[in-house]
């Protein structure tokens, strides 16, 4: 097969892409085997790639293709979730640019729509992500809304139901007017906003008596029904049992005294709208309070807003302002910053609304959970510190708001069958709440026939985090079918790859369901991923204009070198400063690797004896190669992903590259032994299967070059390199080689002795040398001979290693009057130096207080001065 001059990714990848999926290496069933299990976190929808997807992914895919390689049996599973409020706005913006209102529409109608939107624009992120080259097993792809998801998320809210856990209330819930839907805790985006104070007088029934309160909502005014005061304030004690008048309104409301009320903060008065937010409501049920609700769905205003009824609550802001200021009820209005909830969805400003619910207790459905993380370590976190946010927010839980107000999604399986708020049943099908329903009205003496056609199934869908809490155990059909093969041999999964941002949302929810519904973990360990930021630590979002094109980035650098440049920066659970560049050291890597690879092709093999610099050379990689092997399979251990790939990367680059090929190159035009070669190719396919998890494409491409393969000898399919006992010696020799030939190439650059002239070393040596290794020192640096002396040499270049001095004869060449004057510039500096680090030493308080390494650090700084100046002395005193 002829090897082209360059790597192309372009051709590369697809290729390969094409070749694997051919031969069904993604694709996982049953065996013998050892399972190695990842689901994937399904992506929205409608989403498209990401650098965050960039990065989720490639690390799933390395772990997978590890596993692999290691003869596990590596399922990967693909999947999206139907996104509830993301699509369903998608859609409905479509439909209003089609002239269409939701409102016009039935849910039936609707979700046509939803269907058909999902089928035209879904699922191209699962597309994106097989250019990335992610070994998915795609005949596994699972959505949320598939046929037998539903019914496994419909299974759980009844049987859940069935044990008390859901309940319907009456709640003060988060609500988003842009999606016109209720949103959880953990939905809800707390950011700092400058707004404004503003002090409001409200007068005293039949008094000429005024109280001032301080609110950042003037608008709510409007629902106001008492103002509360503390009993303890002396300045409002008097007030008890009186009323006060709302300004604009003319209401009469009740004075109620209650220590809710910080005396401290704003005037000491505190305005009381219990209909508009949750501390405020509980008072109102403490105190037996009117409720009064402003506002329609959109957040406009509605009868109670009087004549600001139908206008949006930030435009009644400022208007309402300008007419409290106008009738002499605004006393100042002050800059403040407050904490805004936001919808993490549309970015909306959340209001409190009072609504019906259904909720899902949590109390006793975390304590599994919780022992699995933080006692039992059944399911590990990487790195550990997110446990410490993993047991606050779940000692910390409260009941999860799972109904939402939207049509696309599973519609809670609620029927109701009569007049009352309560006369309803919980069934998997509208067949079995009939059966249901009319149990419940025989229990209660009510004889009304019951027909299909009287039950309305409640309209709320559920919260999409209630389908996709079942992942790991839905995509194997585990609640439909408890006992099924695939579920008994997946589950639970080995390694869950997500952001911490969706800790609270989906990682804790994953683990609870799995104790709840199979009472063990839904996987052991989860590594957390940073966020993507850019080198100025702005996350990357599309308004900031700071997030490229994930795909150009492949089209630019191929996926291998964008694979590289995400994971040599990205160390787990820290935020990753993602720099363009760093997909540009990707790409010279592949070349690197590739150019590597086209230099042993091109040397010619013949029947020769193994020079003694070779097999030197080649026993010592082996050794290295061992050693980092070890560190890698260390580094995976601990999910140190970035780490890893580091130490392969200097493997090849640094070891492989600079010094075993120089090492068994031939001379020019020469040959190369057949047994060298060999070695060097064998060498060269462990290397491959190392970095194959990490540069999937360009390994196929070389290997599948290196010899004719069938298919079941693909790279994708080789087996993990085997550890074997490491030779330190071997490393420490070589450690000390490069160190002598650093020395020698020195004075070769310094004084500008071109490699093609060879050189006469002599060694005055005091330590151990393992003159064996000569014959690759005289390689690397064409030195013709090396003797070993028993006393430095006049009138020769001089360096050292460790504490043997080398010396390189010189000849006319060189100018001598230029040499000393060189030495003795460094002589004075190196003195100089020597002198700061004296003083430094020599001074008790320093001593005395600066910790011990930095002591430590200073004493090496004086020893290798003095070493320094010995060495430049010998070299001056040779010279004169």
């Amino acid at each position: 097969m002829e090897i082209p001059s360059k790597y192309d990714p372009s051709t590369s990848e697809n290729r390969w892409y094409d070749y694997w999926t051919k031969h069904n290496y993604f694709h996982s069933t049953p065996d013998e085997r050892e399972p190695y299990t990842i689901v994937i976190p399904p992506p929205n929808v409608t989403g498209v790639l990401h650098m965050g997807h960039m990065l989720n992914n490639t690390i799933q895919d390395v772990l997978i293709r590890r596993a692999r390689l290691m003869g596990k049996n590596a399922c990967w599973v693909p999947g999206m979730d139907h996104a509830s409020i993301a699509t369903e706005a998608k859609v409905v913006a479509k439909l209003k640019s089609e002239g269409i209102e939701k409102s016009d529409l039935s849910r039936e109608e609707f979700l046509k729509h939803a269907w058909d939107w999902t089928n035209e624009y879904g699922g191209v992120i699962l597309e994106q992500l097989k250019k990335l080259g992610c070994s998915c097993d795609w005949e596994r792809t699972a959505f949320t809304m598939d046929d037998n998801m539903s019914a496994s998320v419909i299974k759980v809210f009844v049987k859940l139901f069935d044990k008390g856990l859901i309940y319907r209330g009456h709640r003060m819930v988060n609500w988003d007017p842009e999606a016109q839907t209720t949103l959880s805790d953990e939905e809800v985006i707390y950011e700092e906003k400058q707004g404004l104070l503003y002090y409001l007088s409200y007068k005293i029934e039949d008094s000429n008596e005024s109280v001032t309160i301080a609110t950042t909502r003037p608008e709510t005014i409007l629902g106001d029904t008492a103002i509360c005061i503390n009993p303890n304030d002396e300045r409002y004690r008097h007030l008890k049992g009186k009323r006060a008048i709302v300004p604009i309104v003319d209401r009469a409301i009740p004075i109620i005294m209650d220590e809710y009320v910080d005396v401290e903060f704003g005037t000491g008065c505190l305005k009381v709208t219990p209909a508009h937010d949750t501390n405020d409501k509980e008072l109102g049920e403490k105190h037996q309070l009117d409720t009064i609700d402003i506002f329609n769905a959109d957040a406009t205003l509605n009868s109670f807003g009087m004549h600001y009824q139908g206008k949006d609550r930030f435009v009644v802001r400022k208007e309402i302002a300008e007419e409290l200021k106008e009738k002499g009820f605004l006393v100042k209005t002050e800059n403040y910053i407050n904490k805004v909830g936001t919808s993490e969805r549309t970015k909306a400003v959340i209001e409190p609304r009072l609504s019906d619910q259904w909720f899902l207790k949590m109390e006793d459905l975390v304590k599994p959970a919780l022992r699995a993380v933080l006692e039992t370590d059944e399911v590990k976190f990487f790195p550990k510190k997110f446990e410490n946010t993993y047991r606050h927010w779940m000692e910390n839980i409260r009941d999860w708001n799972i109904s939402r107000q939207l049509w696309w999604g599973q519609q809670i399986p609620a029927y109701y069958y009569g007049d009352g708020q309560n006369d309803f049943v919980v069934a998997e099908s509208k067949e079995k709440a009939l059966e249901k329903a009319k149990q419940a009205m025989s229990s209660s003496g009510m004889e009304k026939p019951l027909t299909l056609d009287d039950l309305k199934q409640d309209d709320d869908a559920l919260d999409t985090w209630f389908s996709s809490w079942l992942w790991p155990i839905s995509v194997f059909n585990g609640i439909l079918e408890p006992d099924n093969d695939e579920v008994n041999y997946y589950y639970p999964t080995s390694d869950l790859v997500t952001g911490p941002d969706i800790i609270f949302f989906w990682v804790a929810r994953m683990i609870i369901s799995g104790y709840e519904f199979r009472g063990e973990r839904p996987f052991k360990n989860v590594y957390f991923t940073g966020l993507v930021r850019d080198k100025q630590r702005r996350k990357m979002s599309k308004s900031l204009g700071n997030s490229p094109d994930a795909l150009k980035l492949i089209e630019q650098y191929g996926a291998d070198g964008v694979r590289v440049g995400l994971l040599l920066s990205s160390a787990a659970g820290n935020d990753l400063m993602f720099d363009e560049d760093l997909c540009q050291q990707g790409k010279n890597f592949a070349n690197k690797v590739w150019n590597g690879f086209r230099l042993i092709k091109s040397w010619e093999v013949a029947d020769l004896p193994q020079p003694d610099a070779s097999r030197l050379g080649l026993e010592w990689y082996r050794a290295k190669f061992n050693q980092t092997l070890a560190e890698i399979e260390d580094h995976f251990s601990k999910y140190r992903i970035s780490d890893a790939l580091m130490a392969i990367y200097k493997l090849v680059w640094d070891d492989y590259s600079s010094w075993l090929l120089e090492i068994v190159k031939p001379a020019y035009q020469q040959p190369i032994d057949c047994t060298t070669f060999d070695a060097v190719i064998h060498i060269f396919e462990q290397n491959l299967k190392l970095l194959h998890p990490f540069m999937p494409f360009l390994t196929e491409e070389v290997w599948q070059h290196i010899a004719k393969r069938r298919p079941e000898e693909a790279l994708i399919v080789a087996k993990w390199p085997s550890w074997e006992k490491v030779d330190e010696s071997l490393i420490l020799d070589f450690d000390f080689v490069t160190d002598v030939i650093s020395g020698i190439r020195t004075i070769r650059k310094e004084k500008n002795i071109p490699m093609k002239e060879p050189l006469e070393l002599s060694v005055l040596n005091s330590e151990k040398t393992i003159k064996d290794w000569d014959v690759v020192i005289q390689k690397l640096t064409n030195v013709s001979s090396v003797t070993y002396v028993d006393s430095a040499l006049d009138g020769a270049l001089t360096f050292r290693v460790k504490s043997n001095e080398y010396f390189i004869p010189i000849d006319g060449t060189i100018d001598v009057e230029a040499e000393i004057a060189k030495i003795q510039e460094e002589l004075k500096y190196t003195k100089g130096f020597l002198q700061s680090v004296q003083k430094k030493l020599s001074n008790e308080r320093f001593v005395n207080n600066a910790p011990e390494q930095v002591i430590a650090t200073e004493r090496k700084k004086q020893s290798d001065a003095e070493a320094k100046i010995e060495t430049l002395e010998k070299s001056l005193a040779s010279l004169t």
